[in-house]
């Protein structure tokens, strides 16, 4: 599914068009998703303002004027499609449409002298693994989606210091261990076996024996790693498109991710990237490289 910097693209590709933006025209096309769209979900998003685009882990927020909350999450295939940003007209045209767009809307932004901008925006999931909600704004934080997550990986409460608190005594393997939401919040499979590859940590030991010296490099790695997913617009794996319809380039840039059996890059010797099984997910590493 998409992961963080996936979602972080798409949320800084609706900023400028749902910021401040006013809600017109919602369409709701099927009664669910992953799970049923909110009661009265149309009704009460129709007319309401967008105060902000946030991100938690891997779910878009949307703070609204009515002081509730509209939460979305991609699942597998779920994206945003813009479709226009023609003064007040509807755009039927859209990248993904037909039976897969489930949701749509108007954003109008106020152009003050100038009219107003309105944007066409759809919600498509081929494989509806995605679901959106409606959260009183001043309980998001402790709404069950949430209450439990770690830290933001790219916030400052990240550090080596809270990966030696949260792994004290750990025997579970270091690269499951990151993929636990209660640890660090947004995470992925891609993405940790990037930053434990440019670490030269092993997947495989446990998260408790890593000294806080390798866990200091660890956290720097992994910020970098998002961030330059970020900036280069994502992974772009079969299923993802950003906002505008764009595909993203990081995957070009995988030192290990979907490479098994071809030559590590960063070793002479040139030994094969493995592939094994952890959690039910596929594991990719350097078994030279990566020393416990």
């Amino acid at each position: 599914m998409p992961e963080l910097p996936e979602v972080e693209t798409v949320r800084r590709g609706l900023e400028p068009v749902l910021h401040g933006a006013r809600l017109t025209r919602v369409r709701q096309n099927r009664p669910d998703l992953r799970f049923p769209f909110p009661d009265r979900f149309v009704e009460r998003l129709e007319g309401a303002t967008v105060l902000s685009l946030q991100r938690r882990a891997k779910y878009l927020l949307f703070p609204l004027s009515t002081g509730e909350t509209w939460v979305s999450h991609l699942g597998m295939t779920g994206r945003f499609t813009l479709d226009g940003t023609q003064l007040g007209e509807f755009v039927e045209a859209a990248p993904i449409a037909g039976k897969h767009e489930h949701m749509s809307l108007c954003a109008v932004q106020s152009g003050g002298g100038g009219g107003d901008a309105t944007t066409r925006i759809g919600f498509a999931d081929a494989r509806r693994f995605g679901f959106m909600g409606l959260i009183g704004s001043e309980a998001v934080e402790t709404h069950p989606w949430f209450a439990a997550m770690g830290p933001e990986p790219l916030g400052n409460s990240f550090s080596a210091a809270h990966l030696v608190e949260a792994f004290r005594g750990r025997k579970q393997n270091v690269k499951v261990s990151l993929l636990d939401q209660k640890i660090v919040a947004g995470l992925g499979n891609i993405y940790v076996c990037e930053a434990l590859f440019r670490a030269r940590i092993s997947p495989t030991v446990a998260a408790g024996a890593i000294s806080r010296p390798r866990l200091e490099t660890l956290t720097t790695v992994i910020r970098d790693v998002l961030n330059e997913a970020i900036i280069a617009g994502g992974s772009t794996l079969r299923d993802f498109a950003n906002a505008d319809g764009g595909q993203g380039y990081f995957q070009h840039r995988f030192d290990v991710y979907g490479r098994e059996g071809e030559p590590c890059r960063a070793s002479e010797t040139h030994p094969v990237i493995r592939r094994i099984v952890q959690g039910g997910r596929s594991t990719f590493y350097c078994p030279s490289c990566q020393k416990r």
